[in-house]
Formats: C-alpha cells, structure tokens, sequence
C-alpha cells in the first residue's frame, strides 16, 4: 500500500459510490490505474465490501442499546453456541468478546423500548447468561464507519516504532564537530 492507495481508500471510505474516473482525477491517476488499485485492495482484503449506510431513523432503528454481558460460562462450546444465538439476531450490528469486568458487548438498534424488551426475553431464552445490562444511547454524538488511515503501512516508508527510534539518538551517539 501507498500513499496513493491510502487516498483512495479514504474517498472510498466517505463515498463508495463516487465514480472511479472522478476517484482517479482526485488522486492524480487515469482511471484505469485506479480501478485496478481499487481491485488490488479488494483482493488483498483490504476493502471487505463497499455498501449502502442507511439513516436508522427511516428504516425504524433508531434506538440504540449497548448491551453488557456477563457469563459463568467459559468454554469453546457455549461460546459458538452464544456466538450461534447472537447472530441469528438482526437487531444485533456489532457482537465483540471483551477484556474487563464485561465479558461480551452487543450494539442492538429497534425502534422502541418494546421491541428491545423483546429481543431480550428472546436473547435469555435462548443462553443462559450470568447478567445482562442494557444502556439506551440517549444522542448520538459521532458515528463513522470509516477507519483512521494513519495508522495503515505506507510501501517505502519505515513503520512507525522504525521512524521513532531512527529520530531519537541516544546521547553517546551524538558527535560534535570542533
């Protein structure tokens, strides 16, 4: 990846639909060159899917709970059992193992408290859970789906712990000319 690469990704980031000529005047290439980047990176995984952000609202998701889960249970198999039950869920957007006192934390969006209470009864039905606390996002103050690129490798580049200790010069190094 260049620097080029990460341009594109950024534009793509705010804009797939963005056509690839105009993509390409933005960044300096014909478009030729920058579909076929763009081809690279979706084959190199980098891009995973390019789709549609739609506004919660119109479409009667506009609540958004961030559910704590807490488990007795620790083993391979109600771990894929849960994992199982969660993502049969389409409320569910977002399911992560946690480090901490939580041990799993759900990002769930319906429409209203009622159908929240339903997605849970039918979440404790289904796996025995130790606790569960759900928080109501009352606004919602920044949301992106696009990902920092500063931190993406640039081809040619050192990495950035490289960079560091290439600037910083332990005292004994240091000469002075007289």
């Amino acid at each position: 990846m260049d620097s080029i690469d990460r341009e594109i990704l950024a534009r793509l980031q705010r804009d797939a639909s963005v056509p690839v000529a105009e993509i390409a005047k933005q960044v300096g290439l014909s478009p030729t060159p920058c579909w076929r980047r763009i081809q690279k990176l979706e084959a190199a995984g980098v891009i995973r899917a390019r789709v549609a952000l739609l506004d919660p609202d119109k479409v009667r998701a506009g609540v958004t709970v961030f559910v704590a889960v807490r488990t007795s249970q620790h083993t391979q198999d109600w771990l894929e059992h849960f994992a199982a039950v969660v993502a049969a869920f389409p409320e569910v957007v977002e399911f992560y193992r946690m480090s901490g006192e939580v041990d799993y934390l759900l990002r769930v969006v319906v429409p209203d408290i009622r159908a929240y209470d339903g997605f849970y009864k039918k979440l404790i039905e289904r796996v025995a859970l130790s606790d569960v606390s759900s928080s109501f996002a009352m606004e919602e103050i920044k949301y992106t789906t696009a990902l920092p690129l500063h931190f993406a490798p640039v081809r040619g580049a050192p990495a950035p712990l490289e960079a560091a200790s290439a600037t910083a010069q332990p005292a004994s190094a240091t000469r002075t000319e007289g």
